[in-house]
């Protein structure tokens, strides 16, 4: 849900429908995608063809890259996706050929707590129902992807285990795209000739491998390699035995035919937009795919995506992982925040967040710092952009965008999308564009090198990004640490799983002036995706729902009706 400006989900519902879009193949034309390069899903959301994506992936690459990240996330929101329309609907209008590409939306937070993530008031992408439920099907086939593995696997022990897989404790979990707490540890194979009982769970659909290979994947056949890839277990004399020797990967690959192919769709100014995968930020890297920003890349001349969560996670991930991965980079990065957001970094309660409070900005201000800074440690220019929320006094604005220019020494502008649409990025927008035409002087660097250990790689991210003392590695981390090296996966890059609340690993530390160790309890190997996950903490990999689930206030109007179903 949108929570920029405080307005509520149903408005936004209201909003678009007085609002008549296009038709989805004027927004391909505006791309020169002609109708044999759409697969149609109703008026307005199609899939790029295959052979389309094809000649996409290895055409041409004219397109520049702008991420947008933002600060720490904070119960009030910030409005990062919001901003990113907007910015995308003001490049626009200076008549650029611009598009936004985004993650899908998970359908258990939707219905949960999170609301959708399709932007809010007149930066909205569309059809907004659409997309935040079933859309073109895409998290289904991840879904049944991920189970038809599950179900191979229990079925190889049932027929005897001709590969000895210790099935006592299988790596690979079940998938589903809900919020369902009961799910995470539950017992599998009970009563009679149903195969071996065993302690099992499951994951949401977006924190799983499947989704996070969809992401990763460059092409058809590195999608079916990766897949092929994914660590299931091992033998109880402790070998590995991944998708392949369950002969698996063919039939999951197929079930993702369609998925591997971007959504386009458009926002409600009529600006096109891309709309695939969707990892967890705070597990796997919280962007969308590969494909869709080379797609995008070759389609237009700006392309403007995000990273989940704040710069310490979704950007860090997207600059070392996803920019190596996909031989792309960022030409300029946006990181958003509210003065609400820097009031919460700065002290204040919830509560009392809407209230004029000059000194819990100042204080704030040293977690966009802490961001600014980690972000110019990849050689990018950055541009902070300050979402307006309804309560901010024009005093507050003004000490923000002052303190932004003359203590942090970057540049601060204020955006409008929620209440003026693109109209409300012009500046930002302009900015952008500035940065862009000198984004050659730009010396983009990784923050880490391939070849160094996965110790180095995760105490250099520890120490550079979030500003902690140094790491402490666990008894299982450390086990974790000697079968990554003994099965040669310690070259992969690292995907840091932590809270997204604190740039330590502790969801209560506000500042990083707190002298802290980063904690690593386990480390998983993501083979498929083609990294490791160093565990930080308590990270949920299925989420629950809260005591009053969001599902109904999804779908009301202004009007108190239940919408979509008429």
């Amino acid at each position: 849900m949108s929570k920029n400006n405080q307005r509520t989900f149903e408005s936004d519902i209201d909003i678009q429908k007085r609002i008549t879009l296009k038709p989805i193949e004027d927004i391909a034309q505006l791309l020169q995608l002609e109708k044999k390069d759409i697969e149609l899903f109703g008026e307005h959301k199609c899939k790029i063809s295959a052979p389309a994506l094809n000649r996409c992936l290895k055409g041409k690459k004219k397109g520049k890259v702008v991420l947008i990240t933002a600060t720490s996330p904070n119960p009030a929101g910030v409005g990062k996706t919001t901003s990113l329309i907007g910015i995308v609907d003001a490049l626009s209008k200076m008549n650029k050929m611009a598009m936004a590409v985004l993650r899908q939306p998970s359908l258990g937070p939707t219905l949960g707590m999170k609301g959708g993530a399709t932007g809010g008031g007149f930066a909205q992408v569309a059809p907004l129902e659409d997309i935040n439920l079933h859309f073109t099907g895409d998290f289904h086939a991840v879904t049944h992807a991920n189970n038809h593995l599950a179900s191979i696997v229990d079925n190889h022990v049932y027929f005897g285990n001709s590969l000895d897989l210790d099935y006592r404790d299988i790596k690979f979990k079940r998938a589903i795209d809900l919020d369902d707490r009961s799910l995470r540890e539950i017992m599998t194979s009970l009563g009679q000739k149903n195969g071996f009982p065993r302690t099992d769970g499951y994951v949401i659909t977006a924190a799983s491998e499947v989704m996070a290979i969809l992401t990763m994947a460059g092409s058809i056949p590195d999608l079916k390699e990766r897949l092929s890839r994914i660590l299931v277990g091992y033998t109880f004399d402790k070998q590995p035995l991944f998708a392949s020797n369950f002969d698996a990967h063919e039939a999951m690959a197929v079930l993702l035919k369609d998925a591997i192919k971007p959504n386009l769709v458009q926002t409600l100014e009529g600006s096109p937009a891309i709309i695939h995968s969707g990892p967890f930020g705070n597990i796997a890297t919280g962007t969308s795919s590969i494909m869709s920003i080379k797609s995008a890349m070759h389609l237009s001349d700006v392309v403007v995506t995000e990273a989940g969560f704040g710069a310490d996670l979704g950007a860090e991930k997207f600059l070392n992982i996803l920019c190596r991965e996909g031989r792309f980079e960022p030409s300029v990065i946006v990181i958003m925040t509210s003065i609400q957001a820097l009031k919460y970094h700065g002290g204040v309660s919830v509560a009392q967040l809407k209230s004029e409070n000059i000194d819990a900005i100042g204080k704030g201000m040293e977690n966009l710092r802490v961001h600014i800074e980690n972000m110019k440690l990849f050689g990018v220019n950055v541009v902070v952009g300050l979402n307006r929320f309804p309560s901010d006094t024009e005093n507050e604005i003004r000490h923000t965008l002052h303190w932004i220019e003359k203590k942090l020494k970057s540049q601060g502008i204020l955006t409008e999308p929620y209440t003026k649409g693109g109209e409300g990025c012009m500046d930002i927008a302009r900015q952008i564009l500035l940065n862009l035409e000198q984004s050659e002087k730009n010396s983009f660097q990784w923050l880490y090198a391939l070849k160094e250990s996965p110790e180095e790689k995760i105490n250099t991210i520890a120490r550079k990004i979030y500003r902690a003392q140094g790491v402490v590695f666990s008894s299982k981390a450390s086990k974790d640490l000697e079968n990554i090296y003994k099965n040669g996966f310690n070259h992969l890059p690292v995907c840091m799983a932590k809270t997204q609340y604190s740039l330590s690993d502790n969801p209560k530390i506000k500042t990083h002036n707190t002298a802290y160790h980063i904690h690593i309890d386990e480390i998983r190997i993501s083979a498929g995706a083609g990294y490791l996950v160093p565990i930080a903490g308590n990270i949920m990999t299925m989420p629950g729902l809260p005591m009053k689930p969001n599902a109904n206030r999804f779908f009301m109007n202004n009007e108190g009706k239940i919408s979509g179903i008429e």
